[in-house]
């Protein structure tokens, strides 16, 4: 098998943008998780809505969801893509919270950079939040788990 090159690097190894104008636009989805690690105290404060920033899952995902839009800006040599659909869903759990976004385009290239974006910001803004009665919250396992469309198909690394 050969060896996989870099597609962000040109032949003199500086950074560049692919080009993916001779590409077919196709449906595309992908699927990222994170977690963040925090006290069963700061949970329980969390599920019963006494954070002092208000309510903590609706602006972390309504950030995810806004950072997921914003990628291309963020990252900068990812294409803009016009999103069909983003989802940031967060799960409360003994040990931390788990998040999950899902972002959906028809285009020539892929949206895992979109849900992984999603997922971090999400987290560090259920950091933010929740800072002040947990310094040591750590964001942690932000990774791909699914993606499907474009020249590879469907990929499952979970």
């Amino acid at each position: 098998m050969p060896a996989k090159k870099l597609t962000h690097v040109d032949a003199r190894g500086r950074a560049r943008m692919v080009d993916v104008g001779g590409k077919r636009a196709t449906e595309r989805r992908a699927r990222a998780r994170g977690y963040l690690i925090v006290s069963k105290k700061t949970i329980d404060l969390v599920r019963g809505g006494r954070a002092e920033k208000g309510d903590v899952l609706a602006a972390a995902q309504i950030a995810g969801i806004m950072a997921a839009k914003k990628t291309s800006e963020l990252i900068p040599l990812c294409h803009p893509l016009p999103l069909s659909h983003v989802t940031v869903d967060l799960t409360l759990e003994d040990t931390g919270i788990a998040i999950e976004a899902t972002a959906a385009t028809t285009a020539q290239t892929g949206v895992e950079m979109e849900a992984l974006t999603a997922v971090t910001v999400a987290g560090l803004t259920l950091y933010d939040m929740l800072k002040a009665v947990e310094r040591g919250a750590r964001l942690t396992e932000v990774r791909l788990v699914e993606k499907s469309g474009g020249k590879s198909g469907h990929i499952r690394l979970e």
